[in-house]
């Protein structure tokens, strides 16, 4: 695994390098070809505690994890935990869907989409990206959504052809946004 660690309000000293890597080598038994994944550490220090962001780069999709700890060292193995149980759901699904027949090099294909920084004004849009959308089931898109750990997840229905928003609901459960047009 390639690693780029990056400090923001904190120099990354050769001692917080080797721990965090050292402590992200226990994710190499996840991947078959390592050299084709890329870690990218953000470590954030603040008056009071740190922030860890840790997003896995793989040739299929993207990882990613975010911790808020008064101990670095902790946020980073905690962020681990997180980004663990991630692959574990994952796999669960994937075996579980379509009678284990969900490749995992088919199905899952994603760019990782930052939200934005809390620093940050809400009101200015800060970041545009654009994403080709392949067909796939709910299920499909509830499985990207929550390998990536983001809210939602904007997909193309294969059923009938929609644009669509799968949702995670805060009283639990999944939400569908669906457009009204078809597209042509």
């Amino acid at each position: 695994m390639k690693y780029q660690i990056i400090g923001k309000n904190i120099e990354v000293t050769e001692g917080i390098r080797e721990a965090v890597e050292s402590k992200l080598s226990r994710m190499d038994k996840y991947f078959v070809i390592k050299d084709d994944v890329t870690c990218r550490v953000v470590v954030r220090s603040y008056k009071v505690g740190s922030k860890i962001e840790i997003t896995i780069f793989t040739p299929m999709m993207d990882f990613r994890a975010e911790v808020a700890n008064e101990d670095l060292y902790a946020g980073v193995d905690l962020a681990i935990d997180k980004l663990e149980g991630q692959m574990r759901k994952l796999k669960t699904r994937m075996d579980r869907s379509r009678g284990g027949k969900l490749s995992l090099g088919k199905a899952l294909a994603l760019e990782d989409v930052e939200p934005l920084d809390e620093d940050e004004d809400e009101e200015q849009i800060v970041r545009t990206k654009s994403k080709y959308l392949e067909p796939m089931t709910v299920d499909e898109a509830v499985t990207r959504m929550e390998a990536i750990g983001h809210p939602f997840f904007l997909y193309l229905d294969e059923e009938d052809d929609r644009i669509s928003v799968v949702y995670a609901r805060e009283d639990g459960g999944y939400g569908i946004f669906q457009a009204e047009n078809q597209l042509k």
